[in-house]
């Protein structure tokens, strides 16, 4: 065996696969990559087997695998391809895996991130959609299975980096407020529609959403920026991740995405983690952690720097934000819920179904369609999501009329 540390990479091809991939290229006496997974993208999955050599390749479907093979014939690549939700589990819970980075959009990494805490191994997790879909569930399988957990959205990345060592390292277990934590900032830029016309939101167009002013995204994380819900779901997962309640954690609108979130003390100290907006860097952090390597980012030059703002976030511009931080506040029910009625909503708005403004009312009205719904085992919240994603198909048919 190699003394590098083993990487799977959940969701290869989308963004955050692609910036760890760099990172680890940058730094390779110390990580190899193992497995690479993705969706349908075989033909840049082809690229990166070409690039980086894994054993393994995991497509979605047989499909894309059988096109994946097709791409790799007669290269020098002898990586083992393989397909489905099955074979992404058992690579993220491979013996000869150290960490797994958890990229994988939306509610489609749940089931493979799960597979890697139950195996004990060092997660780093941007996919935030599995802390929303399972809070509880989550982090007690994390503590159950004495698993590393690291995160990687830039924003509790930061907060982890300036809460104090003694919860850095307690996965959970201990409370904010006993380490002298007040508050969690947890900052937003506020999405490319900060300051446009309210009145005019309902005619946005796709092009317009996803035209992020600071980070480079996918497509669905950019719609989620500039409606907030973004924030809404980060807001629950930092709730669990920190183990806080909704009430120790404020959003702050920073437009420059540079401070990327704040920790408050109740000396009145408040500490914030700055950057360039990259996300090598918070991956490199976890990679690495309590190590420091090479990210490929340049460092701030604040010279350059013309001022820095904050603001209370306006929930009748970003609805979702409230939306979202409401269930919080009801219950994993009510998460699991929002997140699977936004993805429905979101790809309705991408596919030109219904309008920017519609992801709110689609949201709103599946939540209060399917309220109480009691989940605790993983049988009970993946119900609460198809359930959800069937209801909310059924409110884009209502407003589409």
């Amino acid at each position: 065996m190699s003394c590098k540390q083993q990487l799977v990479i959940l969701g290869a091809t989308g963004s955050i696969g692609i910036s760890t991939l760099d990172v680890i290229a940058r730094n390779q006496s110390q990580f190899e990559v193992f497995a690479l997974t993705a969706g349908a993208n075989a033909k840049l999955m082809a690229q990166l087997c070409v690039t980086h050599q894994p054993k393994f390749a995991v497509m979605a479907t047989t499909e894309a695998a059988e096109q994946l093979t097709q791409y790799l014939a007669g290269t020098n690549c002898n990586t083992i391809i393989r397909s489905g939700t099955e074979a992404m589990s058992e690579m993220s819970a491979h013996p000869d895996v150290d960490a797994v980075m958890s990229a994988i959009v939306g509610a489609a990494g749940l089931i493979p991130t799960l597979s890697a805490v139950a195996a004990g191994k060092k997660v780093l997790l941007a996919n935030k959609e599995s802390l929303v879909m399972s809070g509880q569930l989550f982090i007690d399988q994390v503590k159950q299975h004495k698993a590393t957990l690291l995160p990687i959205d830039s924003e509790h990345n930061a907060i982890f980096q300036c809460l104090p060592s003694a919860l850095q390292g307690s996965q959970g277990n201990a409370k904010i407020a006993q380490h002298g934590v007040s508050k969690i900032l947890l900052t937003g830029s506020g999405g490319p529609f900060l300051t446009r016309d309210i009145n005019t939101l309902p005619v946005v167009t796709v092009a317009e959403a996803v035209a992020h002013p600071n980070w480079s995204m996918g497509q669905k994380i950019s719609v989620d920026s500039a409606t907030m819900m973004n924030k809404g779901l980060e807001f629950i997962e930092a709730k669990w991740l920190f183990n806080c309640s909704a009430q120790d954690i404020e959003v702050v609108i920073h437009p420059q995405s540079i401070i990327h979130s704040m920790v408050q003390y109740q000396d009145g100290s408040v500490l914030a983690q700055m950057g360039n907006p990259d996300m090598r860097t918070p991956i490199a952090h976890a990679l690495a952690y309590p190590q420091r390597i090479d990210a490929g980012v340049k460092p701030l030059d604040f010279s350059q720097i013309a001022d820095f703002t904050f603001t209370k976030p306006d929930f009748t511009r970003y609805p979702n934000l409230a939306l979202a931080i409401a269930a919080c506040e009801a219950g994993q029910g009510a998460t699991t819920t929002v997140n699977a009625a936004n993805e429905i909503a979101v790809a309705a708005f991408l596919n030109g179904d219904i309008a920017f403004t519609d992801i709110y009312r689609v949201n709103a009205q599946t939540l209060e369609a399917t309220t109480d719904v009691n989940v605790h085992t993983l049988d009970e919240i993946l119900a609460c999501d198809q359930l959800a994603r069937e209801q909310a198909a059924q409110q884009i048919r209502k407003v589409q009329r």
